[in-house]
């Protein structure tokens, strides 16, 4: 395991990467040490590009000073819970690195919640101060929390300051409708003013080891949303990890493109701290919007591009039907769900990049394996565990039995990337450690060489009358199909078998295949326990708000049909 000690940076730009180092001394320093280095070592170098607005490292950390200077008059101070419910915008970089340079805890909220949501979550959290945008999409549902719950004062940042001065002035004429009316009172700080100070602040000395940045609430698709503890140390322990995969690293010199929401763990961590600690410039979309991607790569060459295999699958289709030039992308990971290999391949084939996935949760801050970026890893795996990191298999059932190489268990993870526990759930956070290791509910094998197999989720195993049947197994089987575009399998209602299998199928353009003829395919990749009952083709399948598939809505659209309950 990993230790954790208080070391100096090693966002070092070396020139060359450390992965060969034998006993790995990871990063564990304050988070604010990421973009110091960045702004001491490249101040004229630009930081980010937010729809043609550029602003340059120097300029990031005057306004990263600025904004924790105006948060600290308004009584931030260590531990204080700051929300922020921002899409990809200049505000949510400057304001999360100005919280957590004030010791604050970031609390990551998704836009797009809905009021009840947004209320447990702020209540959950403790959350005192929300930062958000003046949009009525969003700001209304935040403003409905004050006074009702622990949310004490809003910080409102408008959107049309985030953009040049022609588009902001378009988007103040034309997206009037669009703009939120805000009280002028004393619960609400404008951004301009929030901002309007010398930016003298006095920092809170941080026990990188110890003390939170980020509480990262969990997807929610097993219970109720829990917030992962991530300690400063964990944040940039998983950095530093990440740092030491590449093989020719430029700091200085990359440009990141940042299509996911920030607010979730993959994009905080592996786009917008992994690419200020390259000192790239990072190229923010407020969404994944495929036309304006597509523009957004055409002229501003980016060279890293982490995402979801939705959004890669999306970007082959978009290439493959246009002249379009994928060629300046050089480094991809994909995480948040299982990467077909024909999109591994093809995505490929088209860029001239490496494509690699990885593995790892909220609670992991979040990767823990990753493929080899010089090689590309094994096919189908998810790759070796990253510097520090000790993978465990153990048995689901008897959970101190450790498994052989290459049988299945549930994977348990050691390293300084791993959470602190569960904000305020003592009982939940005892009951996925286990001597120091998380266990993640996943269902997985290690092979002879380390590297690591996801086989499914736990909760996700169908049961068929007996038998354990994994709907990645099936779903990995219907993307050798040349048609299938998009696969996603759950487990329905069997009388005789208790349950089985059900694929949803989204078919590639000018490809056509019927459920039958899929099945008959299938019938050289699977045994008669795995083959689906039933497979529904759709136009589109339902997605999260950070492009994956969701398993979730197609188990709630059944059990709507059913008449049935979870």
């Amino acid at each position: 395991m990993g230790s954790r000690m208080s070391t100096e940076a090693s966002f070092d730009y070396r020139s060359e990467p450390a992965s060969a180092a034998p006993d790995p001394q990871i990063a564990c320093t304050p988070v604010t040490a990421i973009l110091d280095q960045a702004v001491a070592k490249f101040p004229n170098r630009p930081a980010m590009d937010f729809l043609g607005r550029r602003t340059t490292y120097g300029e990031l950390g005057e306004l990263v000073a600025r904004a924790a200077c105006g948060l600290q008059h308004l009584g931030v101070k260590k531990g204080t819970r700051v929300g922020l419910c921002l899409p990809n915008t200049p505000y949510y970089v400057i304001c999360y690195f100005a919280v957590l340079r004030l010791g604050g805890v970031v609390v990551n909220f998704n836009p797009l919640y809905v009021e009840r949501e947004m209320r447990h979550q702020i209540e959950d959290s403790g959350t005192t101060l929300m930062v958000t945008l003046d949009i009525r999409q969003i700001y209304p549902k935040v403003a409905a929390a004050l006074g009702e719950t622990s949310l004490e004062r809003i910080v409102v940042c408008p959107m049309s300051g985030a953009l040049t001065l022609v588009k902001g002035a378009l988007f103040s004429v034309f997206k009037r409708s669009e703009i939120a009316e805000v009280p002028n009172d004393l619960r609400h700080i404008r951004f301009d003013k929030l901002i309007a100070n010398d930016g003298k602040v006095e920092p809170a000395e941080i026990d990188p080891a110890r003390d939170l940045a980020v509480l990262q609430y969990t997807g929610g698709t097993t219970g109720v949303p829990k917030g992962a503890m991530l300690t400063h140390g964990n944040l940039t322990a998983n950095v530093d990890q990440l740092y030491r995969l590449m093989t020719d690293p430029r700091p200085g010199e990359e440009r990141m493109m940042l299509a996911l929401p920030l607010f979730h763990v993959f994009a905080m961590t592996v786009g917008m701290n992994l690419g200020i600690a390259f000192a790239a410039e990072l190229i923010l979309l407020p969404r994944f919007e495929l036309d304006q991607v597509m523009k957004t790569i055409a002229k501003k060459r980016p060279t890293m591009f982490p995402g979801v295999p939705t959004i890669y699958t999306a970007l082959i289709g978009a290439a493959e039907h246009s002249s379009a030039d994928l060629s300046s992308i050089q480094t991809c990971i994909s995480g948040g769900a299982p990467l077909p290999l024909e999109v591994k391949n093809r995505f490929e084939a088209l860029t001239g990049c490496r494509l690699v996935e990885g593995y790892g949760l909220s609670e992991t801050s979040p990767v823990a394996t990753c493929n080899p970026l010089d090689t590309g890893g094994k096919a189908g795996s998810v790759g070796l565990p990253l510097p520090g990191t000790i993978i465990e298999v153990y048995s689901p059932i008897a959970r101190t039995q450790k498994m052989d190489v290459g049988e299945k268990g549930e994977i348990c993870v050691r390293g300084p990337q791993v959470m602190a526990g569960y904000w305020g759930r003592p009982k939940d956070s005892e009951a996925v450690m286990t001597d120091g290791a998380l266990r993640t509910g996943d269902i997985g094998y290690l092979d002879e060489d380390g590297y690591l197999y996801l086989v499914d989720r736990i909760k996700d195993v169908i049961l068929c009358g007996g038998y354990n049947v994994y709907p990645r197994v099936i779903e990995e089987a219907l993307y050798q199909h040349p048609a299938v575009n998009e696969a996603v399998v759950i487990g329905v209602p069997d009388p005789y078998r208790g349950q089985a299998p059900k694929a949803f199928v989204c078919l590639r353009e000018n490809h056509r295949a019927t459920p039958t003829e899929l099945k008959e395919f299938l019938a050289g990749y699977l045994s008669r326990i795995e083959m689906p009952k039933i497979i529904e083709i759709r136009q589109q399948l339902p997605k999260t708000m950070v492009g994956k598939l969701s398993k979730k809505d197609l188990i709630a659209q059944e059990h709507a049909v059913s008449g049935t309950t979870e």
